[in-house]
C-alpha cells in the first residue's frame, strides 16, 4: 500500500495521524526501516511519526509488520513441538513448496517439508515430509501461519537481493547500523534462520534456564511421535529413548499392550485385503476397494458370485486396497466412529465394531500420516458414496 493510498484509504490528508501510521508501514514494507533513515549508526525518527504510533510505539513499529528476535525463536520452539527437529534443522529450513491441488496456502494445502541435517563430515542428511493443513490442529497449519507472519520480511529481503527462501525470517529489534554479532546470514536488518544463544535468551526470558529445544525434542519423538526423528532407528532407540525416564518407566505395561495386541491381530486376522501401490486395470472397483475375483468369494462360497456387503471388502483376500481407495476409507472409519456417540454401545459394537477394527487395523498399516492427508483429500463423490453405503444403498 503507498502513502498516497494510504490517504485515500483513510479518507484524512497528509500530516493525520493515520497518513503517518500508513506512511511509516509503508516504509517498513518497501525498506524494512523506519522513515527517514541515516547512516551514522542509528535511526533517528521524528517526533511526529512517534506520536501518530502512540509515543513509545516507534521502537515497536516494525514489529506491525515482522517477527521481532523473540518472536521468531519462540516460533521455532513450536516448529520443533510440532515435528521433532533440531535447532540446526529448524533454522536451516527453507520456504516448503505447496505440492497439493489448492492454488494458495491455507486450508486444504499440503506442504512438502524439505529438511537437512548436518553430520560429522560436513555431511548432509535429508528427509521430505508432505505436511497437510486440514484445519486448526494440523500440522500444516502451523506452515500456513508461518509462511504469512514472515510474508513480509521476506519480500523484503528478496527486494535487497538476499536469501529469501529461508522459513524463518526476523527483524532486528532496533534499526542500529551496527555489524550483527552472530556467525550467520543477514540482509540489511533482518536475520535468516536462528542467530547464536537466540533461543537461548528468549528461554531466560520467559523464567527457564535456556533453550528447550533439546527437550522438547527429545519428548516430542520419544514420547509423543514414537519414532526416529532424521535419526536412524539404532540411534533412537539408544541415545533417546534409553535415556528418556517416561520411556523407562512405560516400558513394561508397553510391551505388554503390545504382546496382547499382538495376539488378538493374529487371532482375528482383521484386515485380509491386499495393500497394493496402485491398481490393475483388470480388477472391478467396489464402494471402498478392486476386486480381483468378484465371481469366486470366500465369503459366500455358496452364492453365484460375491453376495457379501461392500463393508466386508477389507476382510476378503480377494480384495485390492491402493492409494486411491485411503480418502474413502479413512473418512468411512470416521464416520463409523462418529456413529459410537449417537447410538447404544451394545448396538453400535455388534453392526459397526468389526468394521471399525478392520479400519483401524488398516490405519496402522498404512500409517499415520498417510492416513491424516487421505482426510484431507476426501472428495463431496466420497462422502455421498460412504453415506450411501452405511445406510445400506449398497448392500446387494
Amino acid at each position: 500500500m503507498t502513502i498516497d493510498r494510504v490517504s485515500t484509504f483513510t479518507g484524512e490528508g497528509p500530516g493525520s495521524p493515520d497518513w503517518l501510521v500508513g506512511e511509516v508501514l509503508d516504509a517498513l514494507a518497501q525498506t524494512g526501516r523506519l522513515p527517514p533513515w541515516e547512516v551514522d549508526g542509528y535511526v533517528r525518527v521524528p517526533y511526529r511519526y512517534g506520536k501518530a504510533l502512540g509515543g513509545g510505539g516507534v521502537v515497536a513499529a516494525p514489529q506491525r509488520l515482522f517477527l521481532s528476535p523473540g518472536e521468531a525463536a519462540a516460533l521455532a520452539v513450536l516448529l520443533v513441538a510440532e515435528f521433532g527437529l533440531n535447532a540446526t534443522t529448524v533454522s536451516d529450513l527453507r520456504v516448503p513448496r505447496i505440492v497439493s491441488a489448492a492454488a494458495e496456502r491455507g486450508p486444504g494445502a499440503v506442504y512438502r517439508l524439505e529438511t537437512e541435517k548436518r553430520r560429522r563430515g560436513n555431511r548432509l542428511s535429508t528427509e521430505t515430509r508432505n505436511v497437510a493443513d486440514w484445519g486448526a490442529d494440523s500440522p500444516g497449519r502451523l506452515i500456513t501461519q508461518t509462511l504469512h507472519a514472515t510474508g513480509p520480511a521476506r519480500t523484503c529481503v528478496e527486494a535487497a537481493g538476499g536469501d529469501a527462501g529461508r522459513l524463518l525470517i526476523w527483524r532486528e529489534a532496533t534499526d542500529s547500523r551496527r555489524r550483527a554479532t552472530w556467525q550467520g546470514l543477514r540482509v540489511g536488518p533482518f536475520g535468516l534462520g536462528l542467530a547464536d544463544n537466540q533461543v537461548d535468551r528468549w528461554g531466560r526470558s520467559q523464567g527457564w534456564p535456556g533453550s528447550p529445544l533439546r527437550r522438547i525434542r527429545r519428548t516430542v519423538n520419544v514420547l509423543h511421535r514414537q519414532e526416529p526423528g532424521q535419526n536412524s532407528q539404532d540411534t533412537h532407540d539408544v541415545v533417546y529413548v534409553l535415556r528418556e525416564p517416561q520411556a523407562r518407566q512405560a516400558a513394561v505395561p508397553v510391551i505388554a499392550a503390545g504382546v496382547a495386541a499382538a495376539v488378538e491381530a493374529a487371532r482375528t486376522a482383521l484386515v485380509r485385503a491386499r495393500l497394493t501401490d496402485a491398481g490393475d486395470p483388470g480388477d472391478q472397483m467396489t464402494v471402498i476397494a478392486d476386486c480381483a475375483d468378484f465371481t469366486h468369494s470366500p465369503l459366500t462360497p455358496e452364492a453365484d458370485g460375491c453376495a457379501a456387503s461392500f463393508m466386508m471388502c477389507t476382510a476378503c483376500p480377494n480384495a485390492r486396497v491402493h492409494p486411491g481407495h485411503h480418502a474413502r476409507l479413512a473418512h468411512l472409519h470416521r464416520a463409523i466412529s462418529n456413529l459410537r456417540a449417537v447410538l447404544p454401545l451394545e448396538s453400535w459394537e455388534r453392526d459397526w465394531g468389526p468394521a471399525l477394527a478392520r479400519l483401524e487395523d488398516l490405519r496402522n498399516r498404512i500409517g499415520t500420516g498417510p492416513w491424516q492427508h487421505a482426510l484431507a483429500r476426501v472428495s463431496d463423490a466420497d462422502r455421498d458414496d460412504i453415506a450411501s453405503l452405511m445406510k445400506g444403498h449398497f448392500d446387494q
